[in-house]
């Protein structure tokens, strides 16, 4: 039995939600999501509540029902509140600015790194070492703030690049030297 897959969702005040055969649309005050669900699945909705189902105890029905009511469940809670993720960036002379719809970085090399702002996607920049990555999407939130982490990642001797608000990075010790 799954646990998660048994819990049902609940579709909350101003949140529509649609079901036409194995896709499903929802729609809120944030925007509208749409994802195919499996085959496998099923998805019934009875007035706010949604359950989700599956056929039988076979391996991959098993992976498949807890995972399918995650993702309605994020695509509930996106279109109500919106996703964020919070990036850091930490080194002399290391900072991001936004020019339009560009994020403009200048990490330590020779050239500046430009990243357009993906669709259904925004950045924030409180200051110049902060990078806000906002969207309704989680995935693709979380995708896009992974993107920008792999343009400098935080390297463990110094401490300097581009990390997670929340991450720490474990520093090492650089070379003991003659003694």
């Amino acid at each position: 039995m799954s646990r998660i897959g048994n819990k049902p969702i609940t579709v909350p005040d101003g949140v529509e939600v649609k079901m036409e055969s194995n896709h499903i649309t929802v729609k809120g005050p944030k925007g509208t999501l749409e994802r195919d669900i499996h085959k496998n699945m099923t998805v019934s909705i009875d007035g706010n509540v949604i359950k989700v189902t599956r056929p039988d105890d076979e391996p991959i029905n098993r992976s498949l029902h807890g995972l399918t009511r995650t993702l309605i469940s994020n695509m509930i809670e996106g279109v109500l509140n919106e996703y964020k993720r919070e990036l850091k960036i930490v080194g002399v002379g290391y900072r991001a600015q936004k020019q339009g719809n560009k994020l403009v970085m200048n990490l330590g090399y020779s050239h500046p790194v430009e990243m357009v702002e993906p669709e259904g996607i925004t950045f924030e920049l409180p200051n110049t070492n902060t990078i806000i990555v906002r969207g309704i999407d989680k995935e693709e939130v979380g995708q896009t703030a992974a993107v920008i982490r792999t343009k400098r990642p935080p390297e463990v001797y110094h401490g300097k690049g581009i990390k997670y608000a929340e991450e720490h990075i474990r520093r090492k010790e650089g070379k003991a030297g003659k003694k």
